[in-house]
């Protein structure tokens, strides 16, 4: 009985859907602040991406004349509740996990990827040309941030060896925070400072951030993959976008600055929040107030070759045993 209570905690409170909820909804206010700030705006108020939120959820939901009804609904939900499965692996309470395993890592990218794969799903489903070439242009952004992020994993995979096991590598982010406890935070190897410096550029292009927003450009193909989304759908995918900057900066949290913790829960977490603000201004709001909207072909070339070019170098110095 005590186990399934705490399981109900982590799954519904903390670290999983209401901690992601409030987070990605604060993260989201402060960047949209922040933003305004920087181009003299006044910007929306902090909450203003949970009232955008309850509004759609207050609208009707038009479905196309040829939309698929069942994959209408469907793809945004499982899109979400597998985001939300993500936060379940991060080991935020006293350096543990709610679900802890041999292959983590793994999991979190196929979790990631389904998220993205919902929204193409979605688009498809709609049956709206902006919607098509919305999707499109998702695809080239999978592509794009895929290897780099694979080739980051496989770095601190192959920094943080399983204990005692002689495998290779270990996908554990257990493991890894447990590495990062006895030995510091991995960010200041200098070995994998090149990696490092490719996550944080993954991260804006996997949430979806301006200047990578390029499935959704606005002012070019009307939203492009949410162009037919309206109601609670849209609410839906709006909020997946919001607890996303979380995840993503909570990952990165995991992979290059564990092992700082004070043992307990409250200061940790709030330590957990300092750096995801910091890492949410330097890779989503700072490139979005001052850099253009790249090209499709832009993202695809910049990604696989100057970021995976940065995480590459990282995993050969890794291999060197550097």
């Amino acid at each position: 009985m005590t186990d399934l209570l705490f399981n109900l905690i982590y799954v519904l409170l903390f670290p999983g859907l209401l901690f992601c909820v409030v987070m990605g909804v604060l993260l989201a206010g402060l960047d949209r602040i922040w933003v305004a700030r920087m181009q003299r705006r006044v910007g929306p108020p902090l909450l203003q991406g949970w009232y955008d939120f309850l509004k759609c959820c207050g609208k009707e939901t038009i479905i196309p004349r040829h939309g698929k009804k069942a994959i209408y609904y469907g793809a945004p939900l499982l899109g979400f509740v597998a985001l939300i499965t993500i936060s379940l692996f991060l080991p935020v309470v006293n350096g543990q996990a709610a679900f802890s395993g041999t292959a983590d890592l793994v999991v979190i990218l196929y979790l990631l990827t389904l998220v993205s794969v919902c929204m193409i799903v979605g688009a498809s489903a709609t049956g709206s040309p902006f919607a098509g070439v919305g999707l499109s242009r998702e695809m080239v952004a999978m592509i794009s941030y895929e290897l780099p992020f694979v080739l980051v994993i496989l770095t601190v995979s192959k920094a943080v060896l399983a204990a005692g096991d002689g495998a290779s590598y270990t996908f554990s982010l257990q493991a890894i925070a447990d590495y990062q406890a006895a030995n510091g935070p991995l960010i200041t190897h200098w070995a994998l400072i090149p990696a490092a410096i490719a996550m944080l550029f993954v991260i804006p292009c996997e949430v979806g951030m301006h200047p990578f927003d390029v499935s959704e450009a606005e002012t070019e193909i009307c939203e492009g993959t949410l162009a037919e989304y309206s109601g609670p759908p849209l609410a839906l995918y709006r909020l997946t976008h919001m607890v996303k900057m979380f995840i993503m900066t909570a990952l990165f949290c995991v992979l290059f600055l564990g092992g700082i913790s004070t043992g307990f829960v409250v200061l940790d977490t709030l330590i957990l929040i300092v750096f995801c603000l910091v890492l949410t201004f330097l890779t989503m709001s700072l490139p979005h107030a001052v850099c253009a909207r790249f090209k499709t072909e832009q993202v695809f070339q910049f990604y696989w070759t100057v970021v995976a070019g940065l995480a590459a170098v990282s995993l050969i110095l890794v291999w060197l045993g550097f």
